[in-house]
């Protein structure tokens, strides 16, 4: 059955019921009721585009559903919040598979579960391609957001995740062969990220001074850290190379490390004296403002430095 074999009521009729629900007013009306009772509400919103940000020959309908919701969590988590309600929108070509739809809907229940995670409402359409926009709500519990300005000279750098093998499973996929049960892992990671969203609340309560998602690349989102807060992040080789990467080599485990996007750890700096929750690590600290705002064992890096969705 395709989608277009169906009317928008019937669709959704299918699509809906797979979606864990829990707000004042949910799907159904022309808009959600959610409560707030912080009196604030973090809100961010992602894209995934067909062909741009996935291809439905390497990923399900459920891993792309999964990664939707990952990514904004990762985003309200990164405020040092709790997410409370995504509003889900869907474009898809009337020769989709109703099944893809339904799949996809079973991917965005399952992060949802894995994340603490509810659908309050969303929206549905047709497109050349399926295109995935999702809105998170969260609410920071009475604490103020951490932002990416607060980062001073003498901070601890830290990051709570795993980095580089998102972007190591995409190459996997992109070299289309056979594959290694390590390599099917990395595929895994690339697929269905698992940002650490109980991490952000707690550098929050940790005193975090400045505080990230890494959806592009370690450089460059630590450059957006040192830009925002005037200063330079210096980065260890030591703190940033995992086991998983050290296994790669020197050299290409740090280019993962450091450049590949989509794992969504959580970047933060925190005060010296400050203990560090739970699994951040510390991979570098933070500096007076220089010419280059990101070293990597006191050296500016040369080669790529992440993801850039308009670069050719």
């Amino acid at each position: 059955m395709r989608v277009g074999d169906l009317d928008e009521t019937a669709l959704l009729a299918r699509v809906v019921p797979l979606m864990p629900t829990d707000a004042l007013l949910g799907p159904g009306d022309d808009a959600a009721l959610v409560a707030a009772p912080d009196g604030r509400v973090v809100a961010t919103t992602d894209v995934l585009v067909e062909f741009r940000d996935f291809r439905r020959d390497w990923s399900s309908g459920a891993d792309v559903g999964w990664k939707a919701v990952a990514q904004n969590v990762a985003d309200v988590a990164a405020m040092g919040g709790r997410c409370t309600g995504l509003l889900v929108g869907l474009s898809v070509p009337t020769d989709l598979e109703v099944a893809w739809v339904e799949d996809f809907a079973r991917g965005v229940a399952a992060a949802c579960a894995r994340f603490d995670a509810v659908v309050v409402g969303g929206d549905l359409s047709g497109a050349s391609e399926v295109v995935v926009s999702v809105t998170a709500l969260g609410d920071l519990q009475g604490r103020p957001p951490v932002l990416r300005s607060g980062a001073r000279p003498g901070d601890v750098v830290a990051v709570a995740g795993v980095l580089g093998r998102s972007g190591a499973g995409l190459e996997v996929l992109q070299r289309n062969g056979s594959r290694s049960p390590r390599e099917d892992e990395l595929v895994t990671a690339h697929r269905r990220p698992q940002p650490p969203v109980t991490a952000g609340p707690a550098a929050a309560l940790a005193g975090a001074t400045a505080l990230m998602d890494v959806s592009d690349g370690l450089l460059r989102d630590a450059g957006r850290i040192a830009a925002a807060s005037a200063v330079t992040v210096e980065l260890t080789t030591a703190g940033v190379l995992g086991e998983w990467a050290r296994e790669l080599g020197p050299e290409r485990g740090l280019e993962l490390v450091l450049t590949g996007g989509e794992d969504h750890a959580l970047l933060g700096c925190f005060p010296p004296a400050a203990v560090l929750p739970a699994p951040f690590a510390t991979v570098g600290r933070v500096g007076a403002a220089g010419p280059h705002p990101v070293l990597v064992d006191a050296v500016a890096w040369t080669g790529a430095t992440g993801w850039d969705h308009f670069a050719r």
